[in-house]
């Protein structure tokens, strides 16, 4: 070899070493590749034993086997679902996180329950300030009576000398204004006993729950309703807006 060859000899090896490295990085990236590639099989309808290197058509509707490089299986992939089945599944899924939900709810509720009464005195307290805005309600609706009563006296007076006669427009219509604003009160007054009694129910049924809550049991593994009070915040009243009205 001539003295001219030898710069051209100290330039090509270190780009020969550079190509070799390459190759081998790409081979071993190559096998690599190889041997993590998955591998699936399967028993046909037909009773044929097929083997694959990806899901195989013919057994869709079957149970396939994926295995590792040295055979072991790795995981199954299930049969694909007809559209029947597919409506099922969704339907399946979609009750799963319904009861899901509920059951967060749930717990949400009765930790909402522990917070706001803490002891059965802190539950009495509760239900004596609910009663008492449905008491009050109720005496709003009793003084407007009586102050109806007051106001009827007059036009009814008035209305004796017309006794026997028709009843000037005017009159007329002051006592039946009188007589519908006296009937709306006493309808007020009869939902109001109606909500004393549901909300009686109400914190009856919070106080059995309450008891077991207070006992140790877990929120949200009890059956039963849960107060819809519980619902809110912590300090709302479990009395409608309707029923506190003035």
């Amino acid at each position: 070899m001539s003295l001219r060859s030898k710069p051209f000899l100290r330039l090509s090896l270190p780009v020969a070493g550079g190509m070799l490295g390459v190759a081998l990085s790409l081979l071993g990236a190559g096998l690599a590749q190889a041997q993590s590639k998955a591998i699936y099989s399967c028993v046909a309808p037909d009773g044929r034993r097929l083997t694959s290197d990806r899901p195989i058509a013919e057994c869709a509707t079957r149970e396939q086997k994926v295995h590792n490089p040295d055979g072991s299986v790795k995981s199954l992939l299930p049969p694909s679902m007809s559209l029947e089945e597919k409506v099922l599944q969704e339907q399946k899924e979609r009750k799963l996180a319904a009861d899901r939900a509920a059951q967060q709810d749930a717990v949400r509720r009765d930790r909402n329950l522990l917070i706001r009464y803490r002891n059965e005195a802190a539950h009495r307290e509760g239900r004596e300030a609910a009663l008492d805005d449905i008491n009050k309600a109720m005496q709003v609706s009793e003084r407007r009576i009586k102050e109806l009563a007051v106001e009827r006296k007059p036009l009814q007076d008035e209305a004796e000398f017309y006794k026997g006669k028709t009843l000037p427009p005017k009159l007329k219509q002051q006592l039946d204004a009188n007589d519908a604003s006296a009937e709306a009160q006493r309808v007020l007054i009869e939902n109001q006993k109606a909500e004393l009694v549901r909300v009686n129910k109400l914190f009856d049924v919070e106080l059995v729950r309450l008891k077991k809550l207070w006992g140790g049991a877990a929120p949200g593994s009890l059956d039963g309703p849960v107060s819809a009070a519980a619902a809110g915040q912590p300090g709302s009243s479990p009395v409608p807006a309707s029923a506190t009205s003035r």
